[in-house]
């Protein structure tokens, strides 16, 4: 399996950035929820948050905060997974 890299990232609004990834699929993601941690704490300045960069598999910022390809990919999934798990057999 090839790995994930972030080919595109665009600014949406507000935290929202807009991704594309190296097999084709596109999300975008809310990362308010996301900026917490001494790292990420500068990054709830949505003018600081904008300030992105593509690097070679990711986005980052200038404090060398960044997102793993692979969580960004992922993200959300696991929500949707309680529906398929929470029906009962009988």
């Amino acid at each position: 399996m090839e790995l994930i890299k972030v080919i595109e990232a665009k600014y949406i609004e507000g935290f929202k950035i807009k991704f594309t990834f190296n097999d084709g699929k596109s999300k975008i993601i809310d990362f308010e929820d996301l900026l917490w941690g001494e790292v990420f704490e500068p990054l709830k300045d949505v003018n600081k948050f904008k300030e992105f960069k593509l690097n070679p598999f990711t986005i980052e910022w200038e404090n060398g905060a960044d997102f793993a390809p692979e969580f960004l990919y992922d993200y959300g999934k696991s929500k949707k997974e309680p529906f398929a798990s929470s029906q009962h057999k009988q």
